[in-house]
């Protein structure tokens, strides 16, 4: 239904929405010699809830109501919130028309009149989490501004977009009662070099997949003891032999509660079946898992990213050239997803992949020209969603172009995408929570953050700083320090790092450690 069609779903054409005067029959909303036309769905939205004025109406309902018999994400459902907010004018932090409630849906808090009837009367919002903590810092916190200021770091309210943007971080501080499962390194049993990056990436292949398995967490193997206090309950192990043409993989799922193998599989094929023998593995681990693979969930599993082995093999091993981290490494994976789309241009993950490498030379400072690099991570990622709109990995590239370039409802709105995709996406949760932190909702942040760093026990310091920033303009100097700190056992030479920790001792009353710089 395009804008200008009359909606179904109110039997009314009229109605007063607080100030504004709505008119479902063209999609136009009315203030004040002002004139607004929004998207049939988006008024859609807009009617239910004002057919429920003052009541919390959940995000299932929306959903099945306003998209009948469609499969959407719940982004789809944010977008269409966001840009209501948007046409009315409202303040997602200080609501005066749509209240997000936490965990349950969305409510109409402004007066309602329909042809008849008399206003429904104003709802008063519920308090924003950690809005008079987050003023109080920014306002009395001085020295803040002066340490960011020296450090080049932009943190100024002037600069943020508008609030439209500060959807509530969904809950994830409470970790879900599903299976959580960690891919261990598979051993390669011969010395070869080239056997070895097979290795790491069929594992790096079967976290992905599992990874994108709604029934289930993947946290990420963590290769620190200290830290093995993370683990997830079950564990995927097993070694990978190539000799010629001829592929011996071995499987083992262990329950480290009762430690019990729950199962133990051995496949001998020829090379040329590794996508089949990844997916079965696949199956057999959500058989004994006893997870349910969704419909949506099956085709994409059985959907091939590439026909062409010689090119699925040079992406096995740029994916495993990828997860160190290191330049060098970085600039191999470049090389060997090129050769990838050389010899298979349709092949999507590949596209996702370079411009992964892209966007870590930005990060990274690996190149004179971030701009160049910022540039093309976007435009191949945008390569990649054209050829499979399916991939987290591009909706992430897409979602950190927009964050450097200032785009946050974009960036949120590729985020949550990607993490409808993949669950397990630690690096989405994190940057969410960064882009969070900076539109003024450090609250939403923390969760976020969390997840990040259980998914992701042995991430950098990075998702600390991150954490430490978002706990600081929440006015928790305890907290803010711990991670802080945190982040700084990590990369000691990190000047942001340092930064905020100087001013997490200001906050505390210790000035004299903030001048000598924590």
């Amino acid at each position: 239904m395009s804008a200008g069609e009359r909606t179904p779903a109110s039997s009314h054409a009229r109605l007063q929405v607080g100030d504004w005067l709505v008119d479902s029959s063209t999609n136009e909303l009315a203030c004040q010699g002002e004139l607004v036309r929004v998207e049939s769905k988006v008024m859609e939205v807009l009617l239910l809830l004002a057919r429920r004025a003052g009541q919390v109406v959940s995000r299932e309902e929306l959903l099945s109501t306003v998209w009948p018999g469609v499969i959407v994400g719940d982004d789809t459902l944010t977008q269409a919130v966001i840009k209501l907010r948007k046409a009315l004018v409202d303040d997602a932090r200080s609501p005066s028309y749509i209240e997000t409630i936490s965990k349950r849906g969305y409510r109409l808090v402004a007066p309602v009149l329909q042809p008849g009837e008399s206003p429904t009367p104003p709802v008063t919002p519920e308090p924003a989490r950690g809005g008079p903590a987050f003023r109080q810092i920014v306002v009395g916190a001085s020295v803040v501004a002066a340490l960011l200021a020296v450090a080049g770091y932009l943190y100024q309210t002037s600069e943020r977009p508008p609030s439209t943007v500060a959807e509530e971080a969904a809950d994830l501080e409470r970790w879900p009662a599903l299976p959580t499962v960690t891919v261990l390194p598979f051993e390669a049993l011969a010395s070869d070099q080239g056997e070895t990056y097979l290795a790491r990436g069929i594992v790096a292949d079967l976290t992905t997949a599992l990874a994108r398995l709604s029934g289930l967490y993947v946290i990420s193997a963590s290769t620190i003891p200290a830290r093995r206090a993370w683990a997830a309950r079950y564990l995927v192990s097993g070694s990978v032999q190539r000799a010629g043409d001829h592929l011996k993989i071995t499987v083992r799922l262990t329950d480290t509660e009762s430690g019990r193998n729950l199962l133990s599989e051995r496949y001998e094929r020829p090379f040329r079946d590794v996508l089949a023998i990844q997916e079965e593995i696949i199956g057999r681990l959500a058989t004994a898992l006893a997870v349910t693979v969704t419909e949506a969930e099956q085709r994409r599993l059985a959907r091939p990213y590439t026909r062409n082995l010689d090119a699925y093999e040079h992406f096995l091993r740029a994916q495993a050239a990828l997860l160190t981290r290191e330049r060098a490494d970085n600039e191999k994976a470049r090389e060997l997803y090129r050769k990838a789309i050389e010899i298979d241009p349709a092949f999507a993950r590949a596209y996702a992949g370079l411009a992964l490498t892209h966007a870590a030379d930005y990060r990274n400072q690996w190149t004179d020209n971030r701009a160049q690099a910022l540039a093309r991570a976007g435009e191949l990622a945008k390569a990649a969603f054209e050829i499979d709109p399916e991939l987290p990995e591009a909706y992430w590239v897409l979602g950190y172009v927009n964050v450097q370039r200032r785009e946050h409802e974009q960036a949120l709105a590729h985020l949550k995408r990607a993490l409808a995709l993949d669950r397990s996406f630690a690096d989405a949760y994190a940057l969410m929570g960064g882009v969070y932190t900076y539109v003024g909702q450090p609250a939403n942040s923390v969760p976020a953050l969390r997840a990040a760093q259980r998914l992701n026990p042995d991430a950098g310091y990075l998702y600390y700083l991150l954490l430490g920033r978002a706990f600081l303009f929440l006015g928790d100097a305890e907290q803010a320090g711990i991670n802080l700190r945190e982040a700084l056992a990590r990369n000691a030479t990190n000047l942001e790092a340092r930064i905020y920790l100087a001013a997490t001792l200001s906050l505390a009353g210790d000035r004299e450690a903030a001048q000598m710089g924590g």
